[in-house]
């Protein structure tokens, strides 16, 4: 292999390994919204559960976090207005890429 190989090998396993963590902080950060929404919501147990499955799947109908969003503003309304729900999403991702990067 040639100096530039490796370099295209180097970079796209960066790549791959900085997608993996960002997929595992998006994850986390959903789950850790489900949480904190259920517990507005007054869910706990099976319930919760049950909804903080469905704030993490949310994520999956487009790219980027306005799916979940949506979800979650829909659920909570009346309960946390647009400024809380976006202060928490931002709260919920520096903690989730925080436990990733310590985890790796």
């Amino acid at each position: 292999m040639t100096t530039f190989d490796d370099r295209e090998n180097a970079y796209e396993n960066k790549f791959a390994h900085d997608a993996e963590l960002q997929f595992k902080a998006d994850a986390r950060c959903n789950k850790m919204l489900g949480e904190w929404a259920a517990g507005l919501l007054g869910k706990s147990g099976p319930e919760a559960a049950a909804y903080i499955g469905e704030v993490v799947t949310s994520d999956f109908e487009e790219a980027g976090h306005e799916d979940v969003y949506r979800k979650l503003s829909a659920d909570l309304d009346g309960k946390a207005d647009e400024p809380t729900i976006r202060a928490k999403m931002a709260e919920c991702m520096l903690e989730a890429r925080r436990q990733v990067l310590e985890e790796n």
